[in-house]
Formats: structure tokens, C-alpha cells, sequence
């Protein structure tokens, strides 16, 4: 098993295995592989892949969750709620924020469950209403500094669906400025300017639709 946890565009992998997924990593120059689980290696990890010259990370220790709490000791963790919404033209809704596009999300409140936060912000971010969750969709990560702080951000995303006619209005305060219902033949557009966290969620998303992967 592994997690994936992105620095910007570069992906580290905690891991208690090399499995296939990440193997090929290994044979890269750029790539850093660290089996020694210690305050220090951690640390070091963390510096490496701030280095504009390594390119992905993979850290490995038999015991994954000790892994996984001991890096994130590193952080601050904040814990988001997110959705990938169809509408009733089978076309899923995307947001354009800073430049790139993305799919609705938001931090969690004092109070609320992880769904209830996805379909808060959702809403907030877009206008779209009568929102259902359909099922649950991955977890994704990624790092990033502010003011001063180095954050982890946990990102847990729902597959969900709305209908009737919608007044979509974008969050200008959240740096939201397009909202677009796409449909599966046009995701390119979307996957050359996006995350790689996103584009992750959208390969999945795109598999279960198409019965590569199991639904649930």
C-alpha cells in the first residue's frame, strides 16, 4: 500500500512495499528513495523534495500508518471536502481559480462532517443546489507554505450529482472566475491545466464511469 502525497507537481509516496505503481520511480536520477524510518530521514525527505532538481520521493517503512503519523507530525494538516458533480446531461462541473482549472472544494468547520463540508462548498463555490452524494471517491494530498507554515492538506472527495436547471454564480472572493459543465470528450482541456491532484481524482472518476474500476 502506499500514499501519495504531492509537493507541488512532484508526487512522494509513503509506502510499506514497492509495488508495481511506483516501482519504475526507483530507476529514476531524479528520485529519492529513503528506507530508514527516524526524525532525521523525515526531515530530510521533506528538504529533498523541495529541491527544484528531484522530481519524486518515495519513503518506505514496514509499518505504513506509523509511517504516515510520524510525517505528518511535519505539518500542519488541514482537512478539506470536495466534489465531482454531474449534472443530469452526464457533464461534470469544473471551476477556473488562479488560472487552472479545478473541482469545487473547501476547508472543513468546526461541527460538520467531511460530506457535509463537500456539498457546503460545493455550493458555495458554484450556486449549483439539490446536490446528492453518490459515493465516496479517494483521498488526495498535497503540501504547500503559508505564512510561515508548512501545510498538508487532506483533500476527501465525493462523487455526487444534482438535478434541474442550475444558476451557477462563481465565488469571485475565492479567486473563482468560470465555472463550465464539461462533458467526459472534453476533459482535455481541463486535464493540460490542472492539478495533479485533480487530474488523479478525474482518472478515476473517468474509470468508474467507464466499469474499469469497481464502483463503491
Amino acid at each position: 500500500m502506499f500514499i501519495k502525497i504531492y509537493f507541488g507537481g512532484k508526487p512522494l509516496f509513503l509506502c510499506d512495499e514497492i509495488s508495481p505503481d511506483i516501482e519504475h520511480y526507483l530507476h529514476h536520477d531524479d528520485a529519492i528513495f529513503i528506507d530508514e524510518f527516524s526524525t532525521p530521514a523525515l526531515r530530510s525527505m521533506i528538504h529533498e523534495m523541495d529541491l527544484p532538481q528531484v522530481h519524486a520521493g518515495i519513503l518506505k517503512h514496514p509499518n505504513l500508518k506509523d509511517l504516515q503519523n510520524a510525517f505528518w507530525k511535519k505539518f500542519t494538516v488541514i482537512r478539506a471536502g470536495g466534489g465531482a458533480v454531474w449534472n443530469e446531461n452526464d457533464q461534470l462541473l469544473f471551476i477556473h481559480r488562479r488560472g487552472k482549472w479545478d473541482l469545487p472544494k473547501g476547508k472543513l468547520e468546526e461541527g460538520e462532517t467531511i460530506e457535509e463540508c463537500a456539498i457546503r462548498e460545493v455550493m458555495e463555490e458554484t450556486g449549483v443546489r439539490n446536490l446528492s452524494i453518490t459515493r465516496t471517491l479517494s483521498t488526495t494530498y498535497h503540501t504547500y507554505h503559508e505564512s510561515g507554515k508548512h501545510i498538508l492538506k487532506e483533500s476527501y472527495w465525493f462523487e455526487m450529482k444534482t438535478t434541474g436547471e442550475q444558476d451557477i454564480v462563481p465565488q469571485t472572493e475565492e479567486d473563482i472566475h468560470a465555472i463550465e459543465w464539461l462533458g467526459e470528450q472534453n476533459w482535455d482541456q481541463v486535464m493540460e491545466n490542472t492539478f495533479p491532484s485533480i487530474m488523479d481524482v478525474l482518472e478515476e472518476v473517468g474509470k468508474m464511469r467507464n466499469g474499469e474500476i469497481e464502483n463503491g
